[in-house]
């Protein structure tokens, strides 16, 4: 009974799987997938800054989600690779709450930067004539000074509802990394004001965005079916589509994940949705966007001094 009174100050990441046989090929498949999100945003980072032709509200947002996916991969797989090389994966109460938060900071920012660049979209195919107006940089900046709010705001409720929470004698966490609802299930007070506080912020920050996102869309469509030439349309149809994949995949695991009960979803389901959003997204999102671009491509080629052929 005096365990049940210990607050604990430490937590176990139970990792991904225990099956021992599995632990050294996981390491090395996470680990080329870090290598491969590491170097695809980093080298789309680096190129935009270095190409003036990129200098636009497109690639403007682009920087900015590659940074996102870039930093939320870093504050979770390199604690995740050490779940399958260590035996006790520990993390401190402190520690946890710090990874959460930036967790939930990077991942709500990118869920509204993804909806300013749907909105771009919008403007750049239903408003061509007023785009360079609509979309200055003032109107990108106060869009990216929003896309951060959201992410603050998002990521203080969720670290500052779990910090309130009391843990006792259990701290073995049942993920790899210090994620929500494998923290909600390990505490020794009630959890249903947190649960309710977990799925009003997830539906806020899932739902605004997707508004957002679906209302542009179509309007675009709209758009686009009154474009006589079948040229126009497929030109059209092609600079959205890198997008909406994108979109797909990061919402449809982020929804599968919190806006289910847990008994609907069992956390070792939810594990594998996780790995949708936290490694798999970030890892495509700069494969998706730059190699169908033709600009990235071009900038890419002039700044390696591959020449054009002619």
């Amino acid at each position: 009974m005096a365990a049940e009174n210990f607050s604990v100050t430490e937590f176990i990441l139970a990792g991904l799987t225990d099956k021992p046989g599995l632990q050294l090929p996981l390491f090395f498949l996470f680990l080329s997938f870090y290598v491969v999100t590491v170097v695809g945003n980093l080298g789309l980072i680096t190129l935009i800054g270095m190409n003036t032709r990129l200098h636009t509200p497109m690639y403007f947002f682009l920087f900015n989600l590659s940074f996102i996916d870039f930093s939320y991969s870093t504050t979770i797989i390199p604690k995740m690779l050490k779940s399958f090389v260590s035996k006790k994966n520990q993390i401190f109460h402190a520690s946890c709450l710090t990874q959460l938060f930036f967790f939930c900071f990077f991942v709500i920012s990118e869920s509204f930067v993804l909806s300013a660049m749907a909105y771009d979209r919008y403007v750049a195919i239903c408003k061509p004539l007023v785009y360079t107006t609509t979309m200055s940089p003032q109107v990108c900046f106060l869009l990216l000074l929003g896309v951060y709010v959201m992410g603050f705001s998002g990521a203080m409720a969720h670290t500052g509802s779990i910090a309130s929470l009391t843990f006792c004698a259990d701290n073995l966490v049942n993920h790899f990394m210090c994620d929500i609802l494998p923290l909600l299930e390990l505490s020794c007070n009630s959890t249903y004001v947190h649960e309710l506080v977990v799925f009003v912020v997830v539906a806020i920050d899932i739902g605004v965005p997707l508004v957002t996102i679906f209302i542009s869309y179509a309007l675009i469509l709209f758009s686009i079916l009154h474009i006589p030439s079948t040229e126009g349309k497929s030109k059209a149809f092609s600079t959205c589509s890198s997008h909406i994949i994108v979109v797909c995949l990061f919402f449809g695991s982020g929804a599968f994940m919190y806006l289910k009960p847990p008994s609907v979803l069992p956390l070792e389901q939810g594990k594998v949705s996780s790995l949708f959003y936290t490694i798999v997204v970030p890892m495509l999102n700069p494969l998706i966007y730059s190699l169908r671009n033709k600009d990235v491509k071009v900038s890419l080629r002039k700044t390696l001094g591959i020449k054009m052929p002619s």
